[in-house]
């Protein structure tokens, strides 16, 4: 289990008072946890998330009724995140300002609340959210990087082909079905979501990977993110990529890339509830001083595999 703070180092602040409850009010958080704690956003029997973590310490501020912190989107284990947003109600006096210090001295260190506002009561953090945003980072070397480890994916025996990938990911903008890209176990009615941005920069041997949409399937960045590394790595045709998506095949899309080079990095809104600074990019990008790339591949004179 993650680490609590001591009864010592809690900020002080309004209590509820006894005696008639305060009308309830909807406060929504702008947090970010490090996934490698917590198996999932969440709430699950015998397992550590991040849902149950949240919602332990706020109901230590309010202690008069259950809380149900709802998330805009749900991480799955191991995934990070730099800007979700949550909404829960209560009755508790404390002052919307006051609740990120307030919380962060209750949270573990793998947890923390970046802003706090009230929000109208029917304002949502998932069904009012216009899209989210995730980032996926490659670290694309020969050397191993201890400091990089826990947030990159380490991809060194190929020089993956950024332009490659970024050809065939620009096929998926707009409105489809990517069942081929749900894993199983889904709640969702149908497959059909809108990819609304995709974009992919090298930055020395980092390769960035970021996608916008107005939702995502369960699993559907990782498996996505699988199959692009290996158009990259020259193992899978553009044309199959393509393919795999467009048909439907989920049964042929069997690598998903792993949980930690994953982080979702903003929820927006027609109204944002949160200054710009404290939701809007949130996890810092790496900067290396060196480069030691893996040996490149050819798209003409190697062989693909399909």
């Amino acid at each position: 289990p993650a680490p609590t703070p001591s009864a010592g180092s809690l900020p002080s602040v309004d209590r509820v008072p006894e005696g008639p409850s305060h009308a309830l009010r909807r406060i929504a958080l702008c947090i970010q946890y490090d996934g490698a704690a917590f198996h999932g956003w969440q709430r699950q029997t015998s397992l550590i998330s991040v849902q149950e973590t949240l919602e332990g310490a706020i109901e230590s501020l309010d202690p008069h009724r259950p809380v149900r912190a709802v998330a805009a989107g749900r991480t799955d284990t191991g995934v990070h995140a730099a800007g979700q947003v949550v909404h829960f109600d209560t009755a508790s006096p404390i002052p919307p300002h006051r609740w990120a210090r307030a919380l962060n001295g209750r949270l573990p260190t793998c947890v923390r609340v970046r802003a706090a506002s009230e929000v109208p009561p029917d304002w949502h953090a998932c069904f009012s959210a216009t899209y989210r945003r995730y980032r996926y980072t490659i670290y694309n070397a020969r050397t191993p990087n201890l400091f990089l480890a826990p947030w990159c994916w380490h991809r060194y025996k190929l020089q993956l082909a950024e332009g490659l990938m970024q050809d065939v990911l620009a096929d998926l903008v707009g409105e489809h079905d990517f069942s081929a890209f749900q894993r199983a176990g889904s709640r969702r009615s149908h497959s059909r979501t809108t990819m609304q941005a995709v974009e992919i920069r090298r930055e020395g041997d980092l390769v960035v990977t970021e996608l916008q949409a107005s939702g995502f399937l369960y699993g559907m960045v990782r498996l996505l993110m699988g199959q692009l590394v290996a158009v990259g790595e020259g193992r899978l045709q553009p044309d199959a990529f393509r393919e795999r998506w467009r048909r439907r095949q989920r049964h042929a899309v069997k690598e998903a890339a792993p949980p930690h080079g994953l982080c979702l990095l903003r929820v927006g809104y027609h109204h944002n509830p949160f200054m710009q600074p404290a939701w809007y990019d949130g996890q810092p990008q790496f900067r290396l001083g060196s480069s030691d790339p893996p040996p490149t591949w050819h798209p003409l004179s190697t062989e693909l595999g399909c």
